[in-house]
């Protein structure tokens, strides 16, 4: 089925095309647009809803032309169809010399409109419509719940919006204990969710009432508490389809607990984030999600964050590298009555603070790393195994 927008100031005209190609089972309109947009807008339009066709009314050919002129510019695989109250000849002439290989007019009958969607549907097999789309995914993943997370994912977010041209989405996937809404004391009434029942046909206007602008990136927050919700991998797929035509970067805050949607976001992210302290119990489950993560082949994404690191912790960053087998590429200072007047007046740390400025740093670095990257600690053996083996009984929790 093609996916499709309408641009036409005649709604009642549109409306019939609209019925005619409904009534082929072959298109989905995703928009019916009773305007004709700005450059700009028309773009957002295009990526927003990944059209294949346009069906474009000539009703002003002047900006119907200029319309066309900025597809060919910007989306030159999308076809254009146009359409007209009738088959005036000095309007079909202008719209095939602009490049225009198919128009309608009303009454729309089928065989017109099949003939139509049998030639653009010739045109599309030959050179698909293809949308630019983001790599820079980041999953923040905690070792376990406390390790701060949430902080460094809405820190390092922030610090890459203020990059040129990067635009960013934060979006918090912890359905059971999202943070995100309390820490930024976001007012917005929809979250994640409302995003992921819209998903598989989002509308350009209803993604903006979703997400609220936060020190310059777009924040969707998780919302209020509800166990029963349920998150469907074509869901996740198509959101996320979504957000990559129409950010350069995209920071996920997950939760921690594996949930299958959660793994099909780390699935389409370039690197896993694994967040955790220096201490027993969170390297403990770091290494039972590494172990995990390992077996969906999902090992060469994954790089360790080191977090509330005291100036003399109880293990140095090259040992957690070997009870891990993976790379620490940043440790973060345990600042905490930064980061408590942080949450008490919901701003994020001034981006000239030493914290402000390591997250900065951490941001430049990810948007330089490779997308994945060898372990040297490959096939190591157990080495955190037998670290923890040697520890007395009062050292970890559950051990007698």
């Amino acid at each position: 089925m093609f996916r499709s927008i309408i641009i036409s100031p005649d709604q009642p005209l549109s409306g019939k095309l609209a019925a005619a190609l409904e009534a082929t089972g072959h298109v989905f309109i995703a928009k019916n647009s009773e305007a004709y947009p700005t450059p700009i807008d028309l773009v957002r339009l295009l990526r927003a809803h990944a059209a294949e066709i346009l069906f474009l009314s000539f009703e002003s050919t002047e900006k119907a032309l200029e319309i066309v002129r900025q597809v060919e510019t910007e989306a030159g695989q999308v076809q254009i169809v146009g359409f007209h109250r009738e088959m005036d000849a000095v309007v079909l002439r202008d719209s095939m010399r602009a490049g225009v290989r198919e128009f309608l007019a009303d009454p729309f009958d089928r065989p017109s409109v099949m003939e139509s969607l049998s030639h653009v549907k010739t045109l599309l097999d030959r050179r698909p419509v293809t949308y630019s789309v983001t790599e820079q995914i980041f999953s923040f993943l905690p070792s376990k719940a406390g390790v701060g997370t949430s902080t460094i994912a809405a820190h390092v977010g922030a610090a890459l919006a203020r990059r040129p041209n990067t635009h960013v989405l934060l979006s918090d996937f912890d359905m059971n204990s999202g943070m995100l809404r309390f820490m930024l004391k976001l007012s917005n009434e929809f979250s994640v969710m409302d995003a992921v029942e819209h998903s598989l046909a989002m509308d350009s206007n209803k993604w903006p009432q979703l997400v609220t602008d936060v020190d310059g990136m777009d924040v969707l927050h998780a919302g209020r508490l509800n166990p029963n919700m349920r998150i469907e991998e074509p869901q996740i797929r198509g959101l996320v389809a979504f957000m990559r035509r129409n950010y350069q970067a995209l920071c996920f805050d997950l939760s921690g607990n594996l949930e299958k949607y959660s793994i099909e976001l780390m699935r389409e992210s370039k690197r896993i984030l694994l967040v955790c302290t220096p201490e027993i119990p969170s390297l403990h489950l770091a290494r039972e999600k590494v172990s995990f993560l390992r077996q969906l082949d999902l090992e060469n994404r994954i790089s360790v964050v080191l977090n509330r690191v005291d100036k003399s912790p109880r293990f140095s960053t090259a040992q957690v590298e070997e009870m891990l087998e993976l790379p620490v590429i940043r440790v973060f200072p345990n600042d905490y009555r930064a980061i408590c007047r942080s949450v008490e007046t919901a701003k994020l740390l001034s981006k000239t603070s030493e914290l402000g400025k390591a997250f900065a740093q951490f941001a430049d670095t990810l948007m330089g790393q490779p997308a994945e990257r060898p372990s040297k600690w490959a096939n190591k053996g157990t080495k955190f195994l037998e670290f923890v083996a040697e520890l007395p009984a009062h050292a970890l929790p559950g051990r007698e």
